[in-house]
């Protein structure tokens, strides 16, 4: 029984001692000990508009490959395309040994088509021609220069004058402009320029003669009989832009839109020797149409005078063109209005003296239009073959009298002309105005004269005449108190009477009328 024991103690003694044996021999013959770990890494895939098209190392490879498709796809067109671009990825783990990473050539195409399928929309190259306030856009320049000559071509028969478009040098930024040159110059070019050059002495010696050789008279023969220049009379700048194709209008409209032409209201200042009559004849536009537009003009009667600003309507395009035309023709002609000045009369009195008659004779002209419309005429030679009687005008040189409100406030009821009576024995055509006032309301008199009448005048009621001094009466009826006396002198503004409600009245009120050569007019014309 020891004997088994003491062996199996020996056992175990020996079995450390083994063991310890081995880890010391590890540790002096094995050099280092790594344990064993997982090791692993992240790729990305790729996504384009929400499609995928492959994995790539990073994010930053990806993006160079989508800026290579945009440039591939934009070579594909010389226009300016819209494609829709979201770029994705996702994470994905990956361990050694794994073999994800596509080849960049497959994602770079598959990035191609999915872009090539995604083409939002493409903007044409495109021009924008702004004139004023019209503008218009064309799908190139040589429909920009086909707009421009149409509106030229309107004006130039012969086709002798051509655009051209230039970058304009009054501009910093890259905008074209319109030039209009003979058709023989931009034909003829830099060949026509060699031909006319002269150098050294002989550059000299020609301008030396030209400068002494004396200018011979031109007969009516050797004048041009046409159109000499022709330019745009307004600033047009045509611009590059990138435009879709339903912004765009196609030419013929585009020619349309230029050349038609609509009426626009213009002022027209009086002139000296103007009348209704000569302005109708002058803008060629009826004088009825001309007293409707302008609330000054009651009839073809109405005094206008120097200065006075008239709306007349005027056909026009969307672009002036200003032309030179020289012209030798024979024609009437009229002498300027003589006015011979009368201090004791007004200016708005005259009186014809001689009247005249219109002459013959040739001349020689330019003549300037801003499209239809003559602004400008020079003579440049004139031969009279009957000479014209001028008109012999005196005129007064006294500044006319001016007429005010009659009172302070009122409401006005009842205007100048056709009414509806108010009340029974009323006019039906009222010739004067009617301010509704309390009874009792100072009345002041509208100008400066002599008290014609003062006292009961029937329907009037109560009322007072003034004539004035220049040959104008005022009356104001209905009043409740009369304050002047005929053959007085009164002052404008000065209080003439209390207004009421006598005579054929309706209420409280002033009645006022202003009269003509002793006809009534609207008075509200003429109050300041």
């Amino acid at each position: 029984m020891k004997f088994i024991t003491h062996y199996y103690k020996r056992l175990r003694f020996s079995g450390i001692k083994a063991a310890i044996l081995a880890i010391v021999i590890n540790l002096f013959f094995i050099p280092s000990y790594t344990p064993y770990e997982v090791v692993s890494d992240y790729i990305y895939g790729i996504f384009v508009n929400g499609q995928r098209v492959g994995t790539v190392l990073n994010i930053a490879e990806a993006e160079v490959k989508l800026r290579e498709a945009r440039r591939l796809i934009a070579a594909t067109s010389e226009e300016l395309i819209f494609v829709e671009t979201n770029l994705t990825y996702e994470e994905i783990e990956i361990f050694p040994g794994d073999d994800l990473i596509d080849e960049p050539g497959q994602v770079l195409a598959r990035m191609t088509n999915v872009l090539r399928n995604n083409i939002r929309e493409t903007m044409h190259r495109s021009y924008t021609v702004k004139i004023n306030d019209f503008m218009v856009n064309l799908a190139s320049k040589e429909e920009v220069t086909a707009l421009l000559q149409a509106a030229i071509d309107k004006y130039d028969e012969e086709q002798k004058f051509a655009v051209r478009l230039a970058l304009d040098a009054d501009r910093e930024l890259s905008v074209l402009t319109a030039e209009v040159e003979l058709r023989e110059i931009l034909t003829a070019g830099e060949a026509l320029e060699v031909t006319n050059m002269e150098a050294g002495i002989d550059h000299v010696l020609s301008g030396l003669f030209a400068s002494v050789t004396p200018a011979i008279e031109k007969d009516f023969i050797d004048y041009n009989n046409g159109l000499i220049s022709i330019n745009f009379g307004d600033t047009v700048e045509v611009v590059e832009a990138y435009l879709l194709p339903e912004e765009l209008i196609d030419l013929e409209s585009a020619i349309e839109e230029i050349t038609k032409e609509e009426e626009k209201n213009k002022v027209y200042e009086v002139v000296s020797g103007d009348t209704l009559s000569a302005i109708s004849i002058k803008t060629n536009i009826p004088m009825d149409r001309i007293i409707e537009l302008n609330d000054s003009l009651e009839s073809e009667r109405t005094t206008i005078r120097i200065g006075d600003e008239l709306i007349i309507t005027v056909p026009e395009p969307e672009i002036v063109i200003v032309r030179e035309e020289e012209r030798f023709i024979e024609e009437y002609y009229n002498e300027e209005i003589i006015y011979i000045p009368i201090d004791e009369w007004y200016t708005t009195q005259t009186k014809t003296i001689q009247e005249p008659s219109a002459g013959i004779r040739n001349i020689a002209a330019i003549t300037t239009y801003h499209n239809n419309n003559i602004v400008e005429r020079e003579i440049l030679k004139e031969e009279i073959l009957y000479q014209a009687v001028p008109r012999i005008v005196e005129r007064g040189t006294k500044i006319p009298p001016t007429y005010i409100k009659p009172l302070s406030g009122g409401r006005l009821t009842s205007g100048f002309g056709r009414r509806v009576a108010p009340t029974r024995g009323a006019s039906t055509n009222h010739r004067g105005v009617d301010w509704a006032t309390p009874v009792g309301t100072p009345i002041v008199a509208s100008s400066g004269g002599i008290v014609a009448k003062a006292g009961w005048g029937s329907g009037y009621g109560y009322v007072v005449y003034i004539n004035h001094p220049d040959g104008r009466q005022t009356r104001y009826g209905h009043l409740s108190r009369v304050l002047v006396t005929a053959g007085q002198n009164v002052s404008q503004g000065q209080r003439i009477a209390l207004s009421g409600n006598t005579g054929i009245s309706s209420g409280p009120h002033l009645h006022f009328e202003i009269l003509i050569n002793g006809v009534q007019v609207n008075p509200l014309r003429y109050l300041n």
